[in-house]
C-alpha cells in the first residue's frame, strides 16, 4: 500500500521515551497501556535495557528502524505503532515525519510522543557517577589521585565558590558549584578502593541525610522551632549529644583561615555562655583576634569583611594603574 495514495484511517504513531536514570521495567501506567493496546511495539536497539522487561510482560517488541513514510505505511487501516526510542530520542525518525507533515501530501496519522518514565530531582547525580567510575578506570591522571593528592583543590574550589558567591556571578556560581561537588564524588569514588574502610558515595549521602533528619526535629520530629534561633538551639543541643564532646573547641579546625579561626572559637564561646576574657598581650595577631572577636559579636563574619575591604583596596590599585597607564604610556612600577 502507498501512503501518499491511501484513504483508510491514518492510525497512530506512538514515540516512547525512557530515562537511563530510572530502573528498567518503572514505566507509568499510560505507557504500558500504549504498549499492550499496541498493534506493533518496534525499537532500533536491540541492546535498549527496557526490552527484557517488555517481553517478560508479554510484549512483542520487533527489532525494526523503518523510515518515516514506511512508519506511516504501517498505521494504515487504523493501526497504532509504538516506538520505543533510543537514548537519543530517535531524531532521525522524527525529524523524517516532520518533513512528511510539512509536504501536505499525505495523510498522516496521530503522532503522540509520551514519556513512559521521568528523571525525579537529583537525577543527573547519577551521570556524574557514572562519568566519575569511568574517568578513575580509564584516566592516567585520575586513576592514580589519592585523597591526599587532591585535598589542595578542595580548598582551592571552596575559596572559588565562595568568590562567586561574593562577586554576585550566576553562571559562575552554578559551575563551582559543580567543581565543589566534583571534589566530593573523587574523594567518595577513591574510598571504594580502600580495603580496610572502603565507603561510597551512597554511604556519604546516607550519612548526611540521617544527619540532617536527626538535627532537624523540628521537621522530621515533634519538636517545634518558629524562629532561626530556636532552629540553631535545636542543632547545637542534637549535635552535642551525636559528638559527646568535653570542650567548646573541639571539631574546630585549626588549619583554617585565621580570622575564621578566630571568629569560630569567639562564637564557641559566646554561644556556650562561658566568660572567657581574650589575652592581654602586645601583637598585631592579637590584635586580629580582638578585632575577630568583635566582630562575631556583632554579627560579622570578619573573613569576608576583610576580603570586601580587599576587593576595594585591589580596585582602588587598578585604578591608580590606569591613571598611570593615561599618564605616562605604561603603568607605574613596570619594570623595562
Amino acid at each position: 500500500m502507498n501512503a501518499t495514495s491511501s484513504e483508510e484511517a491514518p492510525g497512530r504513531i506512538v514515540l516512547l521515551t525512557t530515562s537511563h536514570r530510572v530502573a528498567p521495567g518503572l514505566l507509568s501506567w499510560p505507557a504500558w497501556q500504549a504498549l499492550h493496546a499496541a498493534d506493533r511495539v518496534l525499537c532500533s536497539d536491540g541492546a535498549h535495557p527496557q526490552l527484557p522487561y517488555l517481553r517478560e510482560a508479554g510484549i512483542r517488541v520487533d527489532e525494526a528502524a523503518p523510515a518515516a513514510e514506511e512508519l506511516v505505511d504501517a498505521c494504515g487501516g487504523g493501526r497504532t505503532i509504538v516506538v520505543v526510542a533510543t537514548g537519543e530520542g530517535e531524531p532521525a525518525l522524527t525529524d523524517g515525519l516532520a518533513r512528511l507533515a510539512g509536504s501536505g501530501r499525505i495523510r498522516m496519522p496521530d503522532l503522540e510522543l509520551l514519556p513512559a518514565s521521568y528523571d525525579l530531582p537529583g537525577a543527573r547525580l547519577l551521570d556524574l557517577v557514572q562519568v566519575m567510575d569511568r574517568i578513575r578506570a580509564e584516566c592516567p591522571w585520575s586513576s592514580q589521585q589519592t585523597h591526599k593528592g587532591l585535598a589542595k583543590y578542595g580548598i582551592e574550589e571552596a575559596y572559588e565558590l565562595v568568590e562567586a558567591i561574593e562577586e554576585g556571578d550566576r553562571d559562575e556560581l552554578r559551575e563551582e558549584l559543580g567543581d565543589v561537588l566534583l571534589q566530593v564524588v573523587f574523594h567518595a569514588r577513591i574510598a571504594e578502593e580502600d580495603r580496610d574502610a572502603p565507603f561510597s558515595v551512597d554511604d556519604v549521602a546516607a550519612g548526611i541525610v540521617a544527619k540532617l533528619i536527626h538535627r532537624h526535629p523540628h521537621v522530621f520530629g515533634d519538636e517545634t522551632a518558629s524562629t532561626p534561633e530556636e532552629v540553631k538551639e535545636h542543632w547545637l543541643r542534637t549535635k552535642a549529644v551525636e559528638k559527646q564532646r568535653t570542650s567548646v573547641t573541639e571539631g574546630i579546625p585549626l588549619g583554617q583561615p585565621g580570622l575564621a579561626l578566630a571568629a569560630k572559637l569567639a562564637s564557641r564561646v559566646r554561644t556556650a555562655g562561658l566568660e572567657v576574657p581574650l589575652p592581654q598581650v602586645e601583637g598585631v595577631g592579637y590584635e586580629l583576634l580582638a578585632l575577630a572577636a568583635r566582630a562575631e559579636a556583632e554579627g560579622v563574619d570578619p573573613e569576608a569583611a576583610l576580603r570586601a575591604a580587599a576587593r576595594a583596596y585591589r580596585d582602588a590599585i587598578k585604578e591608580t594603574e590606569a591613571l598611570g597607564r593615561s599618564g605616562s604610556g605604561e603603568p607605574h612600577g613596570q619594570v623595562s
